[in-house]
């Protein structure tokens, strides 16, 4: 009894003084220094180093960023250590690090954007091993064990420090990371501008040859006034907005590049993930407007091509970075207190770095894969992804509307719609000046009454299903022209005796464009009148459709301006103008010969 009193108090008095640290002004509790620190090239990296005022051996977690590390200057601190994400950091005592990556903000040098592994003889990756160099050998009381972390673009750079090689790193974590802006994250998807999100993002990080180190990167950012949706039907062409962009280099670089070619496959962040030294923490979220892509195909290139590094997945209801800062609602819906940034923490990320920097905690802090499934709200733990324990589920189109599981056997079946570039589909009910990150799973009814949108639908289910794992679409379809834009999103329609009655969440949309059906590097123009097969893949989802719910798909061309606007005809979207783009009559197939389908995995059934 007396023994377990003690313990009892000893606790008490032990989450007491955690509370008063965690109280404490930074400034109280830890040093600033500020660095130049050479590269190999003798370029000067500005790297802020953040360390405890005690003795006490610590590890280094370091966070290299394009978007700067203000507050500058000796004793000057980021508002962000006093409370939430970093202060978890500040609180276990780690040595935190922030650097500005080459060419931005008080760093030397020039910003390459996704600069490739093996660009030259410097590159993210040495930049990497350099600063870790310098690190281990100057910081005091650092404990020989360093790790990367960082969201969004730091995501790419967190995990260039995976692989710079260093026996110093131990574990990274990439989260959103930006993979591969081609095939599905900022920039483009399969193919298609992501039109909003580009020209945004794209001006805002334009940085001109010549840079000079300074605390404030001049102002680039294009605004789209008096809303996105206005500003882009009167710049209606992609040399228009080249105009408005320059000078922009990347910018111009992508008009030069606008099929899958040497030059994008450079940058795809997977090519170089072979034989990664430290433990790697990949983190994304299902709702991530951004990078969604990124998260769930790196984890997957890791897997099969570096087999024995530890490597887990986490996965919630998130929007971009909404683990880091989240409270589990988004849009309409509420994912519950497991979704909120603080269950994230205490239960993935901090396991996972304590463990591996610090020596702390479990032999195996974490599964494979953690993954939140929406619609029933809860986390789910799989020893890999695709869950091993997952099956395949085709739902084909059909006639009058209908989405079953048995294949079409009518010999003659279609359904159609005109699609024009002059009235193009919306993927909002309404605008601003930037896209709201709700749409991601926003009810999908403001487009019901369009003729240039199919409508295919179950019946109520009889029962919950949660699929888990990529959304494979095959479209059978015949084009009145000689190229168009495809978009498929997947729906689920809430009953009428639901608090949301009648909703249609959004569960994953993406487009793809047509020409590269045959392969992304291998741009091929459709025959007027003549069956094609257009066959992508949809990042992927876990949901659950609950027992009532139905599930939709909806096949469209346009989805603006979340997206370019194909001129639906193969010419250089890049060059052509107003008058290139032409209405086209879309036929999708759903007939024996020629069915159109959407493949998902589900967890449960046999």
């Amino acid at each position: 009894m007396k023994l377990r009193l003690f313990s009892a108090l000893l606790l008490a008095g032990l989450l007491t003084a955690a509370a008063a640290f965690a109280r404490q002004p930074v400034d109280e509790l830890y040093d600033k220094a500020e660095y130049r620190i050479a590269m190999r090239d003798s370029v000067k990296l500005y790297t802020a180093v953040y360390t405890p005022k005690t003795d006490a051996k610590a590890p280094i977690l370091i966070f290299r960023t394009p978007y700067g590390c203000a507050p500058y200057g000796p004793g000057e601190f980021p508002r962000g250590f006093g409370s939430g994400y970093m202060r978890s950091y500040i609180d276990r005592g780690y040595i935190v690090v922030m650097q500005d990556v080459r060419g931005r903000f008080m760093s030397e040098g020039e910003f390459v954007h996704v600069r490739p592994a093996g660009y030259g003889e410097t590159d993210e990756t040495t930049d990497s091993y350099d600063t870790v160099e310098w690190l281990v050998k100057h910081v005091p009381h650092n404990n020989g064990r360093v790790g990367f972390a960082g969201s969004s673009y730091p995501g790419f750079y967190a995990m260039m420090g995976g692989l710079c090689t260093h026996p110093a790193v131990k574990a990274v974590s990439p989260q959103a990371p930006v993979t591969d802006w081609f095939m599905g994250d900022d920039v483009r998807h399969n193919g298609v501008l992501m039109l909003t999100d580009s020209y945004r993002f794209l001006s805002g990080m334009n940085t001109p040859p010549g840079h000079t180190p300074t605390e404030k990167m001049p102002p680039m950012s294009k605004r789209t006034r008096p809303d996105e949706w206005t500003f882009f039907r009167e710049h209606a062409t992609l040399a228009e907005l080249t105009e408005l962009q320059r000078p922009n280099p990347f910018w111009e670089e992508l008009a030069e590049h606008s099929s899958y070619d040497a030059w994008w496959q450079a940058r795809d962040l997977r090519r170089a993930c072979y034989n990664v030294q430290p433990a790697v923490l990949v983190v994304g979220g299902t709702f991530d407007a951004e990078d969604c892509f990124g998260a769930w195909n790196l984890y997957r290139a890791m897997v099969r091509q570096s087999p024995a590094t530890p490597c887990h997945l986490v996965v919630g209801p998130w929007a971009h970075g909404a683990w880091r800062n989240g409270s589990g609602k988004l849009g309409a819906f509420d994912f519950g207190r497991e979704a909120a940034w603080e269950y994230y923490m205490e239960h993935f990320e901090l396991p996972f770095f304590d463990h591996y920097l610090k020596g702390e905690g479990a032999a195996d802090p974490l599964p494979a894969a953690a993954v939140f499934s929406s619609g029933d709200n809860r986390w789910h733990a799989f020893d890999r992804w695709t869950p091993r324990e997952a099956r395949k589920l085709t739902f084909y189109l059909s006639d009058g509307g209908r989405l079953e599981t048995r294949r079409p056997t009518a010999k003659s079946s279609a359904s159609a719609y005109t699609s024009d570039p002059a009235d193009p589909v919306p993927y909002i009910e309404s605008f601003g000046e930037r896209r709201p990150k709700e749409y991601m799973l926003a009810d999908q009814r403001f487009v019901s009454d369009r003729s240039d949108v199919l409508t295919f639908v179950t019946e109520p289910l009889d029962g919950d299903m949660t699929l888990a794992g990529p959304v494979d679409v095959e479209l059978e379809v015949i084009l009145s022209t000689t190229d168009a834009d495809f978009v498929v999103r997947l729906i689920d329609v809430f009953p009428d005796d639901d608090p949301q009655s009648g909703c249609r969440m959004l569960v994953r949309g993406d487009v793809m464009r047509g020409r590269f059906r045959d392969g992304f590097s291998r741009p091929k123009a459709f025959t007027p009148g003549v069956p094609a097969r257009v066959p992508f893949r949809m990042t992927d989802i876990a949901h659950t459709f609950r027992a009532g719910h139905r599930v939709m798909i909806q096949v469209q061309s346009t989805w603006f301006p979340l997206a370019e606007r194909s001129p639906q005809q193969f010419v250089d979207v890049w060059t052509c103008g107003a008058s290139d783009f032409v209405p086209c009559k879309v036929s999708v197939l759903h007939q024996r010969s020629n069915a159109s389908s959407v493949t998902v995995w589900r967890l449960g059934e046999s």
